[in-house]
Order: C-alpha cells, then sequence, then structure tokens
C-alpha cells in the first residue's frame, strides 16, 4: 500500500547525499520502508519524527553501521551500499559524525580525543597534531581546554568536544545524532547556532537527526519527516515550510506540539 507523502521539497539542489527506496529492518521486523530523499551540498538538513520512529537507525544506515533491507545511500554520485569496503572507507574519511552522548573516551583529555583521529588517519607529526586538536576546541568555542577530561566539564561543552573530534579531519559532510538531547534551553539554542556558523565558515554539509521541535524549525533548510506507524517517510521540505503549508494532520500534530513554536 503506498503512503501519501507531503513533498515540498526544493527541485534545485546539488545533492551531495542520496537515499533511494531504503528499507530498514531487523529481521522480519520492518522500522521503515521506501525511504527516499536527497541533501543539498551546503544545507542543514533534517532527519525528524517521534520517539522510536527508526531516525537514529537511518543515521546508522548512512554509514554502515547498519545494512539495508532494500536500497542505497550515494554519496556525491557513488554507491555507499555496494561499495566494496576499502571504497568506504575512502568515502567515510569525508564524513564525520557527532554521537548521541559525546562518545568521548573518559580516561583521554579533550586534545588527546581529537588527537587519537588524527594519529590514526594521518601522517602528521606529534607537535602538528596537537596544534591541530587544539584549532579544532577553538573552533567550536573551547579554547584553552585542551588538557580537561569529559567528566570535568559540562553535558553542552562534552557536545562540543565531540563535535571538535567530528571535525578533525575537515569532513565535508557532517552526520549529528540528537545533538541537543540531555542539554538545556540555553546550551541548546548556542549548540544550534554553532552548527549554523559552522555550515556557514566551513561550507560544510550537515544532517541532523532530532525531534526537538525549537531546534529543528530555528536550523533546518529542508527534511524528511519519518513516521512509526505507517513506516515510511510521510513528508518533506523545509520544517517551516510544511509548519505553514502541509495538511497532513500527523506532520502539524508533530511540529505543533506543546506550547513553543520557535
Amino acid at each position: 500500500m503506498s503512503e501519501e507523502r507531503c513533498d515540498l521539497a526544493r527541485p534545485d539542489r546539488e545533492p551531495v547525499l542520496v537515499v533511494e527506496g531504503l528499507t530498514m529492518a531487523f529481521g522480519e521486523r520492518v522500522v521503515q520502508r521506501d525511504v527516499s530523499f536527497s541533501v543539498g551540498r551546503g544545507e542543514v538538513f533534517v532527519i525528524m519524527g517521534g520517539s522510536g520512529c527508526g531516525k537514529s537507525t537511518l543515521l546508522k544506515h548512512l554509514i554502515g553501521l547498519l545494512e539495508p533491507a532494500a536500497g542505497e545511500v550515494h554519496y556525491d554520485g557513488q554507491s555507499f551500499t555496494r561499495a566494496d569496503p576499502a571504497t568506504r572507507a575512502q568515502l567515510l574519511r569525508g564524513v564525520g559524525v557527532l554521537y548521541q552522548k559525546g562518545a568521548l573516551w573518559t580516561s583521554m583529555t579533550l586534545a588527546e580525543n581529537i588527537a587519537l583521529v588524527l594519529q590514526q588517519y594521518t601522517d602528521l607529526s606529534g607537535p602538528q597534531i596537537q596544534e591541530l586538536a587544539s584549532l579544532k576546541l577553538a573552533l567550536v568555542g573551547l579554547e584553552g581546554f585542551e588538557d580537561y577530561y569529559p567528566s570535568e566539564i559540562s553535558g553542552g561543552m562534552q557536545k562540543r568536544a565531540g563535535l571538535a573530534r567530528a571535525l578533525a579531519l575537515d569532513p565535508r559532510i557532517l552526520l549529528f545524532d540528537e545533538p541537543s538531547a540531555g542539554l538545556d534551553p540555553i546550551s541548546s539554542r548556542r549548540l544550534d547556532d554553532l552548527i549554523l556558523e559552522l555550515r556557514d565558515s566551513l561550507g560544510a554539509t550537515i544532517v541532523v537527526v532530532t525531534h526537538e521541535l525549537a531546534s529543528l524549525l530555528a536550523i533546518g533548510d529542508d527534511s524528511v519527516m519519518l513516521d512509526a506507524e505507517a513506516q515510511t517517510a510521510i513528508a518533506r521540505g523545509k520544517p517551516r515550510d510544511l509548519l505553514d503549508s502541509c495538511s497532513d494532520e500527523r506532520v502539524q500534530r508533530f511540529l505543533r506540539r506543546g506550547k513553543e513554536r520557535a
């Protein structure tokens, strides 16, 4: 049975990430089926939907942690899904990931967390790595915190440190999994502002998984909305355009919940 979709996506975008007919399943249990969308170069693209609809699962498919039951993921016109391991690794060198809980090594300082990535994937010298780690921390507002451990800083600062590590290899695409989860409203807004600054200053393409209403309305240039009951994508377009022009009750209910209208 086909699912009617509310499609307000802009057609004039140069795609850097394309998802075609993706079906995600765990054995016989289908999470989402026939999900298709493209992410334009230099935009903030939001994967949104209620809890349990498969947003983070989709993100894992984008980086190969999970394999699709059907469909493909393409980076810059090249199939990631059908690529051999060496080609996949090369494609992922251009992708940085901020995981939901930061995923910092707690036994390492912030600078050491970033240095680990640079030691693994570059031929830079020790002093060059130290300088670059400090630069990435400064880029996210953590100048002077190189020798701090994750336990010694706030949750919002941990998210920014995780972002600095995601930026270590100068990726062209950044993937964020619920970046505002667990943050107070002020820290969440600061992180949103930082995401927009990175898009504008670095020209990065950013994909954000979130159900946070204020955040997705504030930063989203385009989006796809997943629905747990329909088990597919039910809407495409800029979140504010969907709020103003999409008549689907499910979309309106999601975007108008609570008293906030960012």
